[in-house]
């Protein structure tokens, strides 16, 4: 049900996102490609999904960030339930993600090491990721792609 909700929420707003890119795309470089005799998968693969990727890429590894911290969907739907047998002794529970875990360390059981080490790890995992593809998408340098 989880994974439900994220693709329900997160579906229009890369949809319409996507499709505002589509249309804003200049046409006269589709007729350029026409002119010198590209077909319809060469169009796509050498002029469409570059333009995209070039700009949808930064807003999906921010997608990816937030859904590895989405908190609002596990605590409001699930609270991390159900309890399993093999994580009790953390207090973490079966939907949990990080998140959600670390907030119940932090509040419920007030385990304030624990839950700064899964703050510390959180940035350690997400940060590379997302400089190192940031710096990959050319996104933030000057100039024409």
């Amino acid at each position: 049900m989880l994974i439900i909700v994220n693709l329900w929420m997160g579906f229009p707003y890369f949809m319409m996102l996507t499709t505002g890119l589509m249309t804003s795309m200049p046409a006269d470089i589709f007729e350029a490609a026409t002119i010198d005799g590209a077909s319809k998968s060469q169009k796509f693969r050498y002029l469409t999904l570059p333009i995209l990727l070039y700009q949808t890429l930064p807003l999906m590894i921010m997608s990816f960030s937030y859904n590895m911290n989405n908190f609002g969907g596990v605590y409001f739907l699930t609270n991390g339930n159900p309890s399993d047998q093999l994580t009790t002794g953390t207090f973490a529970g079966s939907t949990d993600t990080l998140m959600t875990w670390m907030h119940k360390l932090t509040f419920d059981t007030r385990i304030y090491n624990k839950a700064s080490v899964i703050a510390i790890f959180m940035f350690m995992v997400i940060a590379p990721f997302a400089i190192y593809n940031f710096a990959q998408t050319k996104s933030f340098k000057d100039g024409e792609m």
